[in-house]
């Protein structure tokens, strides 16, 4: 039995720009303990690639060695489906490096992953598969784009995987920013973008590791909505939280391709001036209402400062939300996703404000810069800070329809 399985290759995590016998397509599906759903998904995989690429693709199995024996299940399946394969780790663990183990054995002119837990919809696969046959280097399923959004998490689990999101967006803008779901599992990349490519991947986020040292040009995003599993347990742990954190710092300070990245970021110009002169009426609100409460009608001034900033900043997310991102925000009129976006909007500012105020420090006490220009720089950048975080994060489509 065992002889039949495939080849756990070894050395660097390295995927080979030639195979022997190419086909179209080759899926990864990274297993470990998934015993409950491995056969509902082999199924539903299989008859949907059956019909699109008949004998031109391949569905890998990568097994870390389950307790539940995934892997034999898997392997008991292979005469019923031709394109099944099956390959069994014993001396790896991690997401990661099996999706990059697969990709190497694999033989399709396109990689892709897709999570074994039924927690990724497989009808959004052709979806992808069109984006990358009409161009695209990389396409990414994404929860954060129209048509996308989660089934049931908590506030807490909302909040942690957008403050991963935001520490990646301030530890590699170039990296995280190009896309709006740099968490996501789900995705599908030509193998000439890769190929020959040195990954080191850490955790379970593959697809930062793509992004960071991959030749990617031309990205597509397809949303889809997150499911709750239907078997087995959640793998998320805290380890993979500080996982992925060391995985952004080291590739942040990588000395490879990625430590002289030069690609370009697309910078929305038109909408951080928007997003300026938006800012400039808040001031004008802020420093009114101010005179207002404390010089004529005497109010203590701490109390004036926090009602005149708040309400500037229902004067920036009102405009901002009709003008610099109307575009996005008419897609999102539910009062829930109107609420959100406000939540949103105001926890940047407040974090933008608290950034403010060291950056001001630092230009007026560590640089000795006149007071009032260090107060303008640092204007200056938190201005860029608050706009590309809410960019990323407060105009963006979360909820499932």
């Amino acid at each position: 039995m065992i002889n039949s399985l495939l080849v756990v290759p070894s050395g660097p995590f390295e995927i080979p720009d030639r195979v022997s016998t190419p086909v179209h397509f080759s899926l990864i599906v990274p297993t470990y303990n998934e015993g409950g759903n491995i056969e509902k998904i082999i199924r539903i995989l299989t008859g949907i690639l059956d019909q699109e690429f008949p004998n031109n693709y391949e569905l890998i199995i990568v097994d870390d060695d389950s307790k539940d024996l995934t892997w034999e299940i898997a392997y008991s399946l292979m005469p019923d489906f031709p394109c099944l394969r099956v390959m069994r780790r014993t001396q790896e663990k991690g997401l990661s490096t099996a999706v990059i183990r697969g990709w190497q054995s694999a033989n399709g002119d396109i990689l892709g992953v897709i999570d074994g837990d039924m927690q990724h919809p497989p009808e959004v696969l052709l979806k992808l598969l069109i984006e990358v046959d009409n161009g695209a280097d990389l396409a990414v399923a994404s929860r954060h784009v129209e048509g996308g959004g989660v089934s049931d998490w908590s506030i807490v689990r909302r909040f942690l995987s957008r403050g991963a999101q935001m520490l990646g967006l301030v530890i590699l803008p170039r990296v995280i920013g190009r896309v709006s779901d740099p968490m996501s599992g789900y995705f599908m990349v030509r193998r000439n973008s890769i190929a020959g490519k040195r990954l080191n991947p850490l955790g379970y986020k593959i697809l930062i590791e793509v992004l960071g040292r991959g030749q990617i040009d031309k990205i597509a995003e397809v949303g889809y909505t997150f499911q709750e599993r239907e078997q087995g347990e959640s793998k998320v742990t805290w380890r993979q939280y500080q996982e992925y954190i060391f995985h952004l710092l080291r590739l942040r300070f990588s000395t490879g391709k990625l430590g002289r990245l030069k690609r370009k970021v697309d910078f929305p110009i038109g909408r951080f001036v928007n997003f300026a002169l938006v800012g400039l009426s808040g001031v004008v609100i802020d420093m009114g209402v101010l005179y207002i409460l404390h010089g004529l009608g005497h109010w203590g001034l701490t109390r004036s400062a926090v009602l005149a900033g708040e309400l500037a900043i229902i004067n920036n997310f009102l405009w901002n939300d009709l003008w610099t991102f109307g575009d996005i925000a008419r897609t999102q009129r539910l009062p829930s996703q109107i609420f959100k976006r406000f939540s949103k909007f105001n926890i940047i500012c407040l974090m933008g404000l608290i950034l403010k105020v060291l950056i001001l420090n630092v230009f007026f006490n560590f640089f000795h810069l006149n007071a009032y220009l260090a107060n303008f720089l640092a204007i200056l950048l938190v201005t860029v800070w608050n706009f590309w975080l809410n960019l990323k994060l407060s105009w963006r489509v979360t909820e499932t329809k």
